[in-house]
């Protein structure tokens, strides 16, 4: 078996399988590309069944010098995945990453966005060209929904449900979930879609993405990811941030007011409860609230 031939195996098994999404295969194939470059750059000849695990051990040690612990974390959870399929699959019969441990690394919080700060950041939108009203309908809708930013570019026309009160989300995997949307949210993305998107050159395919470009296709996520970032710097903003941080401000300013980390994790479209717990160690405060509210002994 070649690294090509298996590594397009892999990947419709990531994506028939395992229902990942395009970006998720991308990211799992780039990691065996490494190790498929090492493997070239020192002319070792071997096959994804002959692969020991003391070239593994050289690849790692040698991948270790060149990127932080968490990226040398991710890559080696990625070959992982990769040779656990070939087991999986009677390729092989153990997995050469087994007994190598990935490095410590501590959560990493997210940096979260005050109300004043998403204000601030939407106020210096450019409103005299005509992607502003976009641009506007967009980060009101990431904040107000909570969404990814791949979940954002593939919104659809046909995915709105405003009588409801409601969008229709595809998430990882394809896994669709239904978000609240509130009435503000809801007329910025009227006033985009009436103002500006019916006047668009529209290109054939792209008449029910919602959010388009200046030549009438679907916006990309780095395009989405270059407006926030000079949105940030025009404000001077310290932060670092990205379309993602939009999402983490949705949850964590809705726990800051109360909200059950249920129905949070319902509206973010985690598949685990322990994923959205990291807004409570972001908010620290909602804990002290929640003792001083409910214990019994808060009066003693």
């Amino acid at each position: 078996m070649k690294w090509e031939q298996a590594l397009k195996d892999y990947n419709l098994y990531l994506k028939i399988e395992r229902g990942l999404s395009d970006n998720s295969i991308d990211n799992y194939s780039r990691d065996v590309t490494k190790l498929i470059g090492y493997l070239e750059k020192n002319a070792i000849n071997c096959s994804p069944i002959s692969v020991s695990v003391e070239i593994i051990k050289q690849f790692v040690y040698e991948i270790a010098n060149e990127v932080n612990e968490r990226s040398q974390s991710r890559i080696i959870s990625g070959l992982r995945s990769f040779f656990s399929y070939l087991v999986f699959e009677d390729y092989r019969k153990e997995n050469p990453l087994e007994l190598i441990e990935s490095p410590k690394i501590g959560r990493k919080l997210p940096d979260v966005l005050t109300e004043k700060e998403i204000d601030t950041i939407i106020a210096a939108i450019d409103f005299s060209k005509p992607e502003g009203e976009r641009n506007r309908a967009m980060l009101e809708t990431l904040y107000g929904c909570g969404l990814r930013v791949s979940e954002l570019v593939n919104l659809r026309i046909s995915d709105l449900f405003f009588n409801e009160g409601f969008i229709k989300v595809t998430g990882k995997g394809d896994k669709q979930r239904f978000v609240p949307i509130v009435d503000s949210t809801q007329k910025y993305i009227n006033i985009y879609r009436k103002h500006i998107r019916n006047h668009l050159r529209i290109q054939p395919g792209f008449e029910d993405t919602l959010f388009l470009n200046r030549r009438g296709k679907q916006l990309t996520r780095a395009m989405v990811f270059t407006i926030v970032k000079q949105l940030a710097q025009k404000i001077d903003l310290k932060k670092k941030i990205s379309p993602h941080t939009f999402r983490h401000s949705f949850a964590t300013h809705l726990l800051q007011n109360e909200a059950d980390l249920r129905s949070i994790q319902l509206m973010l479209g985690h598949e685990s409860i322990t994923t959205t717990e990291i807004y409570v160690h972001v908010d620290k405060s909602h804990l002290t609230k929640v003792v001083e509210m409910y214990h019994p002994r808060k009066q003693k």
